[in-house]
């Protein structure tokens, strides 16, 4: 890339440019060479030569690793001369190789031309970069077919470059071979492009250089460079967006291979043999160029210290990697946030720039090389009609003329407008100029009346905001703009429920608001598309979603802290007073339906009760629920699911009426009349004398809790049971995404628990759960449940389900004992850190405290708290379960063994500390 740290001389000799440690500290050539030749007088056979040879440079092979590791430990960022030091080190191994393999093994005095060999380093270690666990890819070059001699040497040096564990790939070619192959096979000529001689005939290797410029590389190259745009494209599809949390290095979007493939189609192009050599031609100016050396050399020292921490060749930053990784080059906690996520944040701005410069060079490429359109294209397609100061250039919106575009500064934002309007990429000449003239947005610009307008249009009007804001953030122009966006660009949150970074997470926030206003999502999402549909102040919406994380990362909470910052933004932005405060509100209150929905009972009138006191109005629920809805679809591609809508629906459906008629109606002798009703309409055919028994069988809360769908099988479940006997059903519940299992059996002390334990051990993920105890001495107890990756059972599964469970209820199974060996944290997942917090709430329910444990997630924790609460003689009415990737609130509703509320403080500590105790010797069984 950068030009090979390892410079060729006209002799053949490999000189050190710059490496991380002195070249004899990695390899001393003069004295493995003596050891050599000491080692090999006294061998008595080839075999012993072999074996000699090879213990020698494995022990050259280890030193030299080390000293390179220890070097680059010192100096973590030093990548160029990182990748140089491992490359010396290899042409070491491969000469001395050679030189054995000629020398000892085969020593050959025919003067036939016919038995010469070169050894050509390709791809990567023909360009001269290499990580720790690179591969070592060699071309065996020979004048005519291999010769006995030649296949000899080559077979004696595999053999010892294998025993030294190095991965070598290989192919044995003349030079017509390469210019045949190369031609016919773009990984092949891809390889070539990047060929070095290491060791052998010089002449040889000459000849293939200048037969490859003149035969193979000669001409536009246009058919390769199309073939790797394909590859580029085919490569991003399978890695997705650039802010995917656990990137590959090397394959992702805005990773290694991007700039390697700028690189390949450049020197194709442009025959040059260093990326410095396309400022000179106008392609990169000198501070995207330093920009390029900059995301090259950073990528390289991940890649370096991914290798070297994971010990292969891994390429793939995963959580546990990027905390090791981080640590590696010094990224420490600051502000509140930690060195990981200050790590990462760097890490996905490098990736930001490698798109940016790849776009550039591309275009670029395109004025030269432009791909024909189809000719019924050319003629019937209708360009869109341009607005004066911009043109057409490759199929890009263009600027006319420069200086007349930064006459006046407000062109800055227009040219997004005209983008979207017009429905065209902008070229990126234009970006360019854009991004060199950010200083032109001051606080006058912010504060400019038109300046206002045309931004909030561009959300607003268009109907694809993400484009307009996405390419605006990453010119950089949105934290011009908004400087307070600066802080969360590319900020990524260590944890496995975000998958985007905030910046991209907030993109993604308003993509689905603008989905829903366009009515793509009205089947998902219907009542969040009938709010838009009914009207509400689009201004208010889509600013109160581009606010809502912007304090993300600092110590202070982030809904409070960006509450504060909005009545500085939002009149920035050309907001009235009244719409100022509705945002404020929206963002300091924008987890409140998502906590509500998810971490409380929302059968509860309390909670209902609750919610409608804090939102106060139908206006201010309707934007809530539509920011809600959003902000949980923007958090990742799978986190949205039907029991979350259930949720949300249901909250919303209960406010709003209650909002709409008085909350005096939510109480439960109102709820508990209409259930039984409902439940004598669904058991029509059931004998008057049987439906009286079921509706005087359950207290008050058995009415409010459950759906009457829950009830008509609990009914059937408790109808004729006998003594001692245990019924159990499993339904899928599809509208939810999860499966409803209905337990009835005789109550005792610490039913819930055991029940807990008999899900758990059949690695049923609880999202929610609820037991009730009946006048006559039965506990009814519903749990939804969910397979390992968030969905109902599949109904082939549920009779092993059913026995499982079935086996643990009865005691044939100890749960305690049998979860010791499933539960256990996966590797990658160790390096989060899920402070507990144990909260007592007893204002949030009429009849129970709530109980709130927020804590690292494991798959026997509910079991835990649950058995932890069933020996302090804790009575478990509901538990509500809401996970958020490693981290999980487990909600529990619960009375004292009289009935009675936890008022007391001495009472909750020792609950508290009982919790604390099961959570800690759970995580420490986990650990092991």
């Amino acid at each position: 890339m950068v030009r090979p740290l390892i410079a060729q001389a006209e002799s053949g000799e490999a000189t050190a440019l710059h490496l991380i440690s002195a070249p004899e500290l990695i390899f001393d050539e003069d004295a493995v060479a003596k050891a050599l030749s000491d080692a090999i007088d006294t061998a008595t056979d080839s075999a012993q030569v072999k074996t000699q040879a090879v213990s020698i440079l494995r022990e050259a092979q280890k030193a030299g690793r080390a000293e390179i590791a220890r070097a680059f430990s010192i100096a973590p960022f030093d990548a160029r001369a990182m990748t140089s030091a491992y490359c010396y080190l290899t042409d070491q191994l491969v000469r001395s190789a050679l030189q054995i393999a000629t020398q000892r093994l085969h020593p050959n005095s025919s003067t036939s031309e016919d038995d010469r060999l070169a050894v050509i380093g390709v791809g990567g270690y023909g360009r001269g970069e290499m990580a720790p666990f690179s591969d070592v890819d060699l071309l065996f070059l020979m004048p005519k077919q291999a010769t006995e001699w030649a296949e000899s040497v080559i077979e004696s040096m595999l053999y010892m470059l294998w025993d030294l564990k190095l991965k070598v790939g290989h192919s044995t070619r003349t030079i017509r071979d390469c210019v045949q192959l190369g031609a016919e096979d773009f990984t092949i000529q891809t390889a070539l492009l990047e060929h070095r001689f290491i060791a052998g005939d010089l002449k040889l290797a000459q000849n293939l250089d200048k037969t490859l410029k003149k035969d193979l590389f000669a001409g536009s190259g246009r058919s390769f460079i199309e073939a790797k745009l394909e590859e580029r494209a085919v490569r991003h599809r399978k890695q997705g967006l650039r802010y995917v949390v656990e990137p590959n290095v090397k394959e992702a979007k805005g990773g290694l291979r991007d700039l390697q493939s700028l690189f390949w189609i450049a020197k194709h192009i442009y025959n040059v043999e260093n990326a410095a050599d396309l400022v000179d031609l106008g392609v990169f100016l000198e501070e995207e160029f330093k920009t390029f050396v900059a995301a090259e050399n950073f990528l390289w020292a991940v890649r370096g210290h991914l290798h070297l921490l994971s010990g292969r060749a891994t390429e793939q930053l995963t959580f546990d990697m990027q905390v090791a990784v981080a640590e590696a080059m010094g990224y420490a906690d600051v502000g509140g946030r930690r060195g990981v996520e200050v790590f990462m944040q760097a890490y996905f701005r490098h990736a930001t720039q490698v798109g940016e410069l790849t776009r550039i060079f591309l275009t670029k490429l395109e004025s030269i090389h432009i791909k024909a359109e189809p000719l019924l294209e050319r003629i019937f397609r209708r360009k869109p009609k341009m607005r004066d100061g911009y043109e057409v250039v490759v199929g890009r919106l263009a600027i006319t003329d420069e200086k007349a575009f930064i006459a006046d500064k407000l062109n800055l934002l227009r040219i997004f407008e005209e983008a979207l309007r017009t429905g065209m990429l902008i070229h990126p000449d234009a970006m360019r100029l854009v991004k060199s003239n950010l200083k032109l947005i001051d606080d006058g610009m912010r504060n400019d009346a038109e300046a206002q307008r045309i931004f909030l249009d561009l959300m607003l009007k268009h109907g694809n905001p993400e484009r307009g804001l996405r390419r605006m953030n990453e010119l950089g122009v949105l934290s011009a703009f908004i400087p307070e966006f600066e802080n969360i660009v590319a900020m990524m949150q260590f944890n496995m429920y975000h998958s985007y970074t905030v910046d991209e997470h907030i993109i993604q926030c308003i993509t689905n608001l603008a989905l829903i206003e366009k009515g793509e999502l009205e089947e998902d999402l219907p009542v969040a598309s009938s709010i838009l549909k009914r009207g509400v102040n689009r201004r208010v919406i889509y600013v109160a979603l581009l606010l809502h994380d912007i304090a993300k990362g600092r110590p202070e909470d982030h809904s409070i802290l960006g509450a504060q910052m909005v009545r500085k933004i939002a009149p920035r932005l050309g907001l009235h007073q009244n719409e100022v405060d509705t945002v404020e509100w929206l963002v300091r209150y924008h987890l409140l339906m998502s906590d509500m929905a998810q971490k409380r009972d929302i059968a509860d009138p309390r909670t209902v009760r609750d919610f409608a006191k804090a939102v106060q109005t139908v206006k201010r629920l309707d934007l809530l629920c539509v920011l809600t809805v959003c902000d949980i679809r923007g958090v990742g591609p799978n986190t949205w699911n039907n029991w979350k809508a259930v949720l949300i629906r249901g909250l919303y459906r209960q406010t709003k009426r209650a909002l709409e008629t008085g909350l005096e109606d939510l109480n439960r002798k109102n709820r508990g009349a209409e259930a039984k009703k409902t439940l004598r309409a669904a058991l029509a055919d059931w004998p008057r004398k049987d439906l009286q028994a079921e509706t005087a069988r359950h207290y008050d809360p058995y009415w409010q809790g459950l759906h009457v769908t829950a009830q008509v099988v609990f009914a059937a479940l408790l109808r004729d049971i006998k003594e001692g006997e245990i019924k159990i059903d499993l339904h899928p519940d599809e509208d939810r995404d999860a499966t409803r299992a209905c337990f009835v059996m005789a109550d005792h002390p610490g039913i819930f628990s055991r029940l807990a334990g008999a899900l758990a051990l059949v690695g049923a993920n609880v999202v929610d759960a609820r037991s009730y105890t009946t006048k006559d001495g039965f506990v009814t107890g519903a749990f939804w449940i969910q397979d390992a990756d968030g969905n109902p059972y599949d109904i082939a599964r549920l009779p092993r389900l059913r026995q499982m469970i079935s086996k643990t209820l009865k005691g044939e199974i100890k749960a305690r004992e049998e979860l010791k060996s499933r539960d256990k944290v996966k590797k990658r997942e160790k390096a989060f850190r899920v402070p507990t917090h144990i909260t007592f709430d007893n204002e949030g329910s009429e009849i129970y405290t709530i109980i709130e444990v927020d804590t690292r997630d494991r798959p026997g924790l509910l079991y835990d708290l649950a058995r932890a609460l069933a020996e302090a003689n804790v009575y478990i009415a509901n538990a509500v379960i809401a996970t958020y990737g490693e981290q999980v609130v487990d909600t529990f509703y619960v009375k004292d063994m009289f009935g009675l509320k936890y008022y007391s403080e001495s009472k909750q500590k020792t609950l508290e500390k009982r919790l604390r105790t099961a959570i800690t010797a759970g995580v420490e069984r986990a650990q092991e």
